[in-house]
């Protein structure tokens, strides 16, 4: 496999908060910070960072931290004008508690951290997948705000005739299962394989072997919405669909236990999403 290094001449690292961007131009070849600069969060500071990148190379690539945050407009931005762009995480708390910290140290730390990695996130798509984004986040607000509204007409709805509660609860679970999905997955290519797709659902399995014992233990990372929308499809497949049920009785007759049927499920169920996600042509959010 290539190295970061062996591709591009500059790696500029990115530091971003609500009014202000910082960057450090880093040589990818020896790690020397160049130049630093800090502009305005707006299209104007956008433009400075742009043409300071341009005085120095044309194959370059930004490191950018929070793409989905304060960094999003310039994400947006960069991918305009064709620049290359990866996402970064918030550097370690050990890293940050035992040196020095500062914005342009952190925009440096950004470049540099980009260099040392094998494998480079892309940030998410917009369009299609930022609408559904924007939606469930809408929808979690409500949720939380109409709690004592939901208490007090769940006894109502308990009472509701069984076909019209049916219906209701499949379409919704339905609705929503879907648009988790489609947001966690974003776009064809950002996640490389089945199994990557799986670590971000937290259904991929963590090897805890020692000795002569061979296990893995739960994944308890990656996002957990996705990970609670592939358990809902579990849950409603070894409800209603033969195939699964019929799987999970030879499991458990091989001496499975029910949560690790589940588990096993939720990892082919990820497998089928991505596959099938993959193949697809481009969804339409409405």
């Amino acid at each position: 496999m290539a190295m970061l290094a062996d591709l591009v001449e500059v790696v500029i690292g990115v530091d971003t908060h609500k009014h202000t961007h910082t960057a450090a131009v880093v040589a990818a070849a020896t790690g020397q910070t160049m130049v630093t600069m800090t502009v305005a969060a707006s299209p104007d500071g956008y433009q400075r960072l742009l043409e300071l990148a341009g005085q120095h190379s044309q194959q370059r690539l930004w490191a950018i931290e929070g793409t989905g945050g304060y960094g999003a407009g310039l994400t947006r931005f960069l991918a305009a004008h064709a620049e290359q762009v990866v996402e970064l995480d918030r550097p370690k708390r050990a890293t940050r508690r035992h040196g020095a910290k500062s914005d342009p140290l952190d925009a440096t730390r950004a470049a540099r951290e980009a260099l040392g990695r094998d494998q480079l996130a892309q940030p998410r798509a917009t369009g299609p997948r930022a609408a559904l984004s924007v939606r469930l986040a809408a929808r979690r607000s409500a949720v939380q705000a109409a709690g004592d509204a939901q208490r007090q007409l769940h006894a109502l709805v308990i009472a509701a005739p069984e076909v019209l509660r049916e219906r209701l609860r499949i379409r919704s679970t339905h609705q929503l299962v879907a648009a988790t999905v489609l947001c966690a997955w974003s776009h064809a290519g950002r996640c490389r394989s089945d199994a990557a797709f799986a670590m971000l659902g937290g259904a991929a399995p963590i090897p805890a072997s020692s000795g002569q014992t061979v296990r893995v233990r739960l994944n308890r990372s990656g996002d957990r919405q996705l990970n609670q929308a592939l358990y809902t499809v579990v849950l409603t497949r070894l409800r209603t669909d033969p195939t699964t049920r019929a799987y999970a009785d030879r499991r458990r007759a091989q001496g499975k236990t029910n949560r690790e049927i589940k588990r096993c499920l939720i990892r082919y169920v990820a497998r089928q999403l991505y596959r099938l996600l993959e193949t697809q042509p481009a969804l339409d959010p409405t």
